[in-house]
């Protein structure tokens, strides 16, 4: 192999989510395979867009540049990039994404997506869902396009409730009873209609069983108005951004885990709360039934009333977290970082062969 391969690194100036998680796992799974480059110094999105149009292609020169976040140089064709979704494409698969994505973010990314899939080497995605949906935007050749699956960290793994309440001693919840969402405010997020859902169903439940809500809180008012409510409702309770280490354990300690996006390129939290030892609830639509399969339990993400009999069926019968523990553990274990890394190379390879 002649050329040398460069990832670029831009994306990890942001707070960790999934795609800084997918970043730094492949990072440290190909170790000395690749170099690694990104800004200097703090860039804001428009300043971070020029550096990866204008600069970026300079420092690369001949090699093979891995962009492995959704973007990358568009005057830069020997390069692979990882299309985690196309969200911003899709803004009228459903009526939710079109607001989302109604923004001067979303804007670029309608103009460059489409033109980087099409004059990249190789498009890298992360499921079957999010492989027809680039072909649906772009009309390039499926052969072009890679699915390789993310995978999950062996930090994901059970704890005894004694560890993951010394673990989760900073984060001040209101009980070790809880049912945990990981999200954001983003509209495709469906939080309205889980606040809905976990309104409906306060008088079903044990009093000391919460809802956490962990991420970017937002402002709860937002919260509150997207869900149709004059207040939010009781039990709730916002983490705010949790620090990386303290994760696992947030997981491992929490009753059920809660995702009823409407949309997802992947979906690591479910994947990560199964391989922690949690039963999951979860939507039915986009890439969800890919990860999860039936390991755990599917909603239509548009129903309030199904969310909310998901919610007290999982709270109610132990039989059944039960069963969906023991299911998502084997589930989990069909995701592995190091094959998804390995697998990552070999396209990469392919192309800097060529």
């Amino acid at each position: 192999m002649n050329k040398s391969i460069i990832m670029n690194t831009r994306v990890l100036q942001s707070p960790t989510t999934g795609l800084q998680r997918y970043v730094l796992e492949l990072g440290k799974h190909l170790g000395n395979e690749v170099c690694t480059v990104g800004p200097k110094r703090y860039l804001n999105r428009s300043q971070g867009n020029a550096w990866e149009q204008f600069v970026l292609p300079m420092k690369v020169g001949n090699n093979v540049l891995f962009s492995p976040a959704n973007t990358g140089p568009l005057v830069f064709p020997n390069q692979v990039v990882t299309v985690h979704d196309v969200a911003q494409l899709d803004r009228y698969y459903l009526p939710e994404l079109k607001n989302e994505i109604d923004s001067k973010a979303g804007a670029w990314y309608r103009f460059l997506t489409p033109r980087l899939i099409k004059r990249a080497a190789h498009i890298i995605t992360i499921s079957e869902f999010s492989k027809e949906r680039i072909l649906a935007h772009t009309k390039t050749n499926e052969n072009r396009v890679t699915v390789i699956p993310n995978g999950v960290d062996a930090r994901f793994r059970p704890h005894t409730p004694d560890e993951a309440a010394e673990k989760l001693n900073g984060l001040d919840l209101p009980s070790r009873h809880y049912m945990l969402c990981v999200g954001s405010l983003e509209p495709r997020k469906n939080l309205a209609r889980l606040l809905q859902a976990w309104s409906r169903i306060q008088a079903d439940i044990p009093d000391d069983i919460w809802l956490v809500l962990t991420g970017k809180r937002g402002n709860s008012r937002v919260f509150a108005e997207a869900a149709g409510m004059d207040a939010l409702p009781p039990r709730v309770h916002f983490t705010g951004h949790v620090a990386d280490d303290v994760l696992p354990a947030l997981y491992a300690g929490a009753v059920a885990f809660v995702f009823p996006s409407l949309y997802e390129g992947f979906g690591l939290p479910p994947l990560e709360a199964m391989a922690s030892g949690v039963p999951v609830l979860t939507g039915n639509r986009t890439s969800l039934p890919e990860v999860v399969g039936d390991a755990g339990l599917m909603v239509d993400s548009a129903r309030v009333d199904e969310i909310a009999e998901g919610l007290l069926a999982l709270i109610d019968n132990e039989g059944l977290r039960k069963e969906l523990i023991g299911k998502g553990l084997l589930r989990a274990e069909l995701f592995d970082w190091a094959e998804t890394a390995g697998r990552t190379w070999d396209v990469l390879r392919q192309v800097a062969q060529t």
